[in-house]
C-alpha cells in the first residue's frame, strides 16, 4: 500500500509540474496587471519547439533553452497588444491561443510532412536526475519517477515568492498590479515592468511546454496541451495569486489527473473512467466558481494603463 501512496504523490508531482510553471507564470503577469489567457498558446509554442529544437540539434537543454525563448517571443506578442495597444486582454489572449495551435500544426506538416503527431526524439529529461535518492529505502519509489522539471518547479516556486514579495523588483511589480497611476507618480516605469513581468510569464509557459513534451512523451502532438493552460489560470486563481497557493492548487490538479490513471490499483474501476478523466477539468470549474472561498485579484489586474490619463 506505501508503494502505491508513493506512486500517486510520484505521478501528483509530475502532472502538476508543467501547471506550477505555468500557473507561476499568470501569477506574475496578472501580479502587474495584465491577464495573461494566452498561457494555453505559449504552452503549445514551448512544446512544438523544444521538439523541434531537439530533431536538429539533438541537445536536451537546449530546446528547453528554445522553449523558453519561444514563450518569451509569444508574449511580447500579448504585450504590445494588451500594453502598448491597450487591447482587450481577453480577446488578445484568445487569439494568441488560436494562432499557436494553427502555426505549430502548420509547421509541423512542413518539417514532419506529416499532421498530427513528431517523430519521438531521444532525451534523458523524463528520468529522475539523481538516482542515489531512488535507493533510499520505502520513500525512494517517490523519487524513482521525478524529472529535472519536477525540481525545478519547486526552486521556481521558491524564487517567485522571493522576488515578488521580498525584492524591491516585487514591490514595483505588484505596485502596478494594484495602483498603475499611484506607481508611476513615484517613478516606477508601469509599461516596463509590465513588460517584463508578462516576458517572465511567457518564459515560464514555454518552458511549462518543454515539460509536456520533453519532460513525458519525447514527442509534439497537436492538442496535447489539453487545456492545461486554463487549468494553471483557475489553479493561479485558486491560489489567491500566490506562488505557494498556486503550487498547492496545482498539487491538487495532479492529485484529480493521477487518481484517474490510478483508479484500477485503487479499486475504483466501477467508476466510469469517462467520469474519472472528467476529474480535473471538475476541479477546475468548482475552483472558479469559487467553492474555495472568495478570491480577489489585483485591483488593475485587466486594465490597460495610459500614462497621464485621468
Amino acid at each position: 500500500m506505501s508503494i502505491l501512496i508513493m506512486a500517486i504523490i510520484a505521478s501528483t508531482l509530475r502532472l502538476a509540474t508543467p501547471l506550477i510553471f505555468s500557473a507561476i507564470g499568470g501569477v506574475f503577469s496578472e501580479r502587474a496587471g495584465v491577464v495573461n489567457i494566452a498561457l494555453e498558446g505559449i504552452m503549445i509554442m514551448g512544446a512544438f519547439f523544444s521538439i523541434l529544437s531537439m530533431h536538429f540539434f539533438n541537445s536536451p537543454w537546449l530546446a528547453v533553452l528554445v522553449a523558453i525563448l519561444a514563450g518569451i517571443i509569444t508574449s511580447l506578442l500579448l504585450g504590445v497588444l494588451a500594453i502598448h495597444l491597450r487591447a482587450n486582454q481577453v480577446v488578445a489572449g484568445v487569439a494568441i491561443n488560436l494562432l499557436a495551435a494553427s502555426l505549430t500544426s502548420y509547421l509541423l506538416v512542413m518539417v514532419w510532412k506529416r499532421s498530427g503527431q513528431t517523430d519521438s526524439v531521444a532525451s534523458n529529461l523524463t528520468v529522475n536526475p539523481f538516482p542515489v535518492l531512488a535507493k533510499i529505502p520505502v520513500i525512494g519509489v517517490l523519487f524513482d519517477g521525478l524529472t529535472p522539471f519536477v525540481y525545478l518547479a519547486l526552486i521556481t516556486v521558491a524564487i517567485a515568492y522571493y522576488v515578488i514579495f521580498k525584492t524591491p523588483f516585487g514591490l514595483r511589480l505588484r505596485s502596478v498590479g494594484e495602483h498603475p497611476a499611484a506607481a508611476d507618480t513615484l517613478g516606477i516605469n508601469v509599461y516596463k515592468t509590465r513588460y517584463i513581468a508578462v516576458m517572465i510569464s511567457g518564459a515560464l509557459a514555454g518552458l511549462s511546454g518543454a515539460a509536456l513534451s520533453l519532460g513525458t512523451v519525447n514527442l509534439f502532438r497537436n492538442g496535447m496541451t489539453s487545456g492545461k493552460g486554463f487549468i494553471a489560470l483557475a489553479a493561479m486563481i485558486f491560489g489567491k495569486w500566490h506562488p505557494v497557493g498556486a503550487l498547492l492548487a496545482c498539487l491538487f490538479f495532479g492529485l484529480a489527473e493521477a487518481v484517474q490513471i490510478q483508479a484500477a490499483s485503487l479499486g475504483l474501476s466501477w467508476i466510469p473512467s469517462e467520469f474519472l478523466q472528467m476529474l480535473p477539468y471538475i476541479a477546475t470549474i468548482l475552483a472558479l466558481a469559487g467553492v474555495v472561498g472568495k478570491s480577489v485579484a489585483p485591483a488593475a489586474d485587466g486594465e490597460p494603463y495610459e500614462k497621464g490619463h485621468r
